[in-house]
C-alpha cells in the first residue's frame, strides 16, 4: 500500500498513476473521504474519551443531586463513546478497504500504455541465421520429444492440459539449470532458500497477488491456504511483523519453489508445449533495502538476468514495460525476452520489479535507522523459470539432427556433456 501522507499531501501523482495504469481514478477520491472520516472520528472519539475520564474522577467527589447529574451525564457520554468508536472502527476499517485496492505509484519514467506499449532498452547477442545453416528449426515440443525429455501426451491423461513431464536429460537439464542458477545466485551474495508453496491469505494478499491478479491464483478453500505462483510471496512474508536493523540490510534471498498458476484469460495461447503452464518450478531473487537503494538495487538484480542469460548464450532484449502491465505492487519492472526461433520473435523469460515500500507496508516490514522506524523496500527479480528457459535452450541451440548443444555453463551440472542427443523411438 501506498503512504496515506503521500496521497494527502499530493493527490494528484495518485490520481495520475492510476490513470496511467488505466485503473480507477475515483478511488482516489473516495479514499481521501475515507481518511477524513478516520481522522475526524479519531479526534472525536479521543475528544470523548478524555471528556469520559475527567467525569470520571469528579463522580466520587460528588454527592446528592450533583451526583446523579453526573452519573446521568456519564451514562449518556458511554453511549457517545461507544458510537464514536463504533464510527472510528468503521471508518478505519473503509479506508484500510479503498487503500488495499490502490496499486502502487508509477514511477514517472515508466513508459504509459498498455502490454504492447513497452520500450525496448538494449538487446544482446545474435539472432541464428538458420536458413544460412541449411535446416529449418524445430520447436521445442519437437526436439524434447526427440530428445526423450518432454511427455505432454502423458502429462495431459494424468493432470489435464498445461501440466507436463520432464523426462531423462529433461529432468537433469532442469536440475542443472537450478544448480547453475543458484549458484550464480549465491556468489552475488544471495542466501539459497527452499520456500513454501502453500502460504496464508495476509502472506498472498500483502505482496498484492489478491488484488487484480487474484483469478489466477489456485486456493484451497476447505484449508484457507493459497498455492503460490511464484516464490516471492514466501520470500516477501519471510520478515513479517519484524524491525530490521538498518546496517544488516540488503537482504537478499533466492528462493527455489514449484509455482501454480491458473492462467486464466490465456485460453488459445501458447497451448503447445511447456511456455505456458499451470505448474513449473522456478528460482527466484528478492531483496530487502533501504528505501534511498531500491532504484540502484533494481539495476543490480537487472543486470544478474543479463549475466545469466548471457551464460545460457541467448539472444535477448531487455525491455522498461509499461505502466498497464505492471501489476499492483510494482512501480517499475525490466523484462528480459528470449528470442524462440520457430515463433518468430522475443518472449519474456526474466523479469525484475522495484515495488518501493508498497508490499512492506501490507506486511509491516519495517527498518530501524537509528531512533527511526520506517518501512523498507522490496525487489524481485526471476532468475529462472525453468520450463521457458528450457523451450529458449533447446530452439536456440539445436543442431540440424535434433540434438541440442549444452552451454559451458551447465555442463559441469550435467557430467560434462557437450550434446543433448535423440534417443531411439
Amino acid at each position: 500500500m501506498i503512504d496515506l501522507r503521500q496521497l494527502r499531501e499530493d493527490p494528484d501523482r495518485v490520481r495520475a498513476s492510476q490513470r496511467a495504469r488505466g485503473e480507477d481514478v475515483e478511488l482516489v477520491d473516495a479514499l481521501l473521504s475515507a481518511d477524513e472520516r478516520r481522522r475526524s472520528s479519531g479526534v472525536r472519539f479521543d475528544e470523548l474519551r478524555s471528556e469520559q475520564k475527567a467525569l470520571g474522577k469528579l463522580i466520587p467527589k460528588a454527592s446528592g443531586d450533583e451526583k446523579a447529574e453526573l452519573l446521568e451525564k456519564a451514562s449518556r457520554l458511554a453511549a457517545d463513546v461507544k458510537a464514536a468508536d463504533a464510527e472510528q472502527h468503521e471508518a478505519e476499517e473503509e479506508t484500510k478497504q479503498l487503500l488495499g485496492k490502490l496499486g502502487n505509484l508509477v514511477h514517472p519514467d515508466v513508459p504509459v500504455g498498455g502490454e504492447e506499449d513497452f520500450v525496448v532498452l538494449e538487446t544482446h547477442g545474435t539472432i541464428r541465421d538458420f536458413g544460412a545453416e541449411g535446416f529449418e528449426p524445430k520447436d521445442h515440443l519437437e526436439l524434447g520429444e526427440g530428445l526423450g525429455a518432454i511427455d505432454v501426451e502423458r502429462a495431459a491423461k494424468v493432470s489435464g492440459s498445461r501440466f507436463y513431464y520432464l523426462t531423462g536429460v529433461g529432468a537433469l537439464l532442469e536440475l542443472a539449470l537450478v544448480n547453475a542458477a543458484i549458484a550464480q545466485a549465491q556468489e552475488a551474495g544471495f542466501t539459497p532458500m527452499l520456500t513454501p508453496a502453500l502460504v496464508r491469505p495476509r502472506a498472498m494478499e500483502g505482496t498484492g497477488f489478491l488484488g487484480q491478479a487474484a483469478e489466477n491464483v489456485y486456493h484451497l478453500e476447505k484449508d484457507d491456504f493459497y498455492l503460490v505462483g511464484t516464490s516471492e510471496v514466501p520470500l516477501a512474508a519471510y520478515h513479517m511483523d519484524e524491525i530490521i536493523d538498518a546496517e544488516k540490510l540488503p537482504l537478499r534471498y533466492a528462493g527455489f519453489s514449484p509455482c501454480f498458476r491458473r492462467e486464466a484469460g490465456t485460453y488459445g495461447k501458447d497451448t503447445r508445449g511447456i511456455f505456458r503452464v499451470h505448474q513449473f518450478d522456478k528460482v527466484e531473487m528478492f531483496s530487502f533495502v533501504d528505501p534511498e537503494d531500491a532504484e540502484n538495487e533494481h539495476k543490480r538484480l537487472l543486470n544478474w538476468e543479463r549475466q545469466w542469460l548471457t551464460a545460457l548464450e541467448l539472444p535477448f532484449q531487455v525491455i522498461d514495460v509499461a505502466t498497464g502491465d505492471l501489476g499492483s505492487s510494482a512501480s517499475r519492472k525490466y523484462d528480459c525476452e528470449a528470442w524462440i526461433p520457430t515463433q518468430g520473435k522475443y518472449r519474456e523469460l526474466t523479469s525484475t520489479s522495484n515495488c518501493d515500500s508498497f508490499q512492506a507496508r501490507r506486511l509491516s516490514v519495517r527498518m530501524r535507522n537509528g531512533k527511526k522506524v520506517q518501512p523498507l523496500a522490496t525487489l524481485n527479480g526471476t532468475l529462472c523459470a525453468v520450463p521457458r528457459t528450457i523451450v529458449a535452450i533447446l530452439e536456440n541451440h539445436q543442431l540440424a539432427d535434433g540434438s541440442v548443444r549444452v552451454p559451458e555453463i551447465l555442463r559441469p551440472y550435467l557430467g560434462g556433456r557437450e550434446l543433448l542427443e535423440p534417443v531411439a523411438k
